[in-house]
């Protein structure tokens, strides 16, 4: 399949954390972040709502949303973890956690799997807790390869490489 190059100018986004603007799809009529909700027939769509899943599940200080975010042994889904859990310890939530992606090439595009080549970075965050609010710092941009696989009605990622 041939690649396209999508550039996308300051969309903030929850990635790998995802939104990405210059990709419209028909509103949904059911609630965002349900699978239903998902416009399987955008890569970048899918990745929006993965990255919604992944923000809520720091927001919620769950180890257990996160990890059903990624294919079971994962070792970029145990990194994550392990992230969320040293948080938690010291009793923090991280809020407002979002990637803002600059551009994508859509690489794999099957019903089973996708695979974007992503420019992004995280922006946003806020460490909340012991009656504090940290703004933790706005992350370089980076470029990342994400693999999503499907495993049954949710796509889950199983690998982020460098390009």
């Amino acid at each position: 399949m041939r690649s396209r190059r999508i550039v996308l100018l300051g969309a903030a986004t929850l990635l790998v954390a995802g939104g990405v603007t210059g990709c419209r799809s028909a509103p949904s009529p059911t609630p965002p972040g349900t699978p239903a909700a998902v416009d399987t027939t955008s890569p970048l769509s899918v990745l929006r709502a993965w990255d919604r899943q992944r923000a809520a599940a720091y927001a919620d200080g769950d180890p257990d949303a996160l990890r059903a975010l990624y294919r079971p042994g994962s070792d970029v889904g145990d990194r994550d973890v392990r992230l969320l859990r040293k948080y938690a310890a010291r009793g923090l939530r991280v809020t407002g956690l979002q990637a803002q992606v600059l551009a994508a090439d859509i690489r794999t595009r099957r019903p089973d799997r996708l695979v974007l080549a992503v420019t992004e970075r995280v922006t946003g965050a806020v460490a909340v807790g012991g009656g504090g609010r940290v703004r933790l710092p706005q992350g370089m941009p980076r470029d990342r390869v994400v693999v999503l696989v499907r495993r049954g009605d949710r796509w889950v990622v199983a690998a982020v490489r460098a390009p």
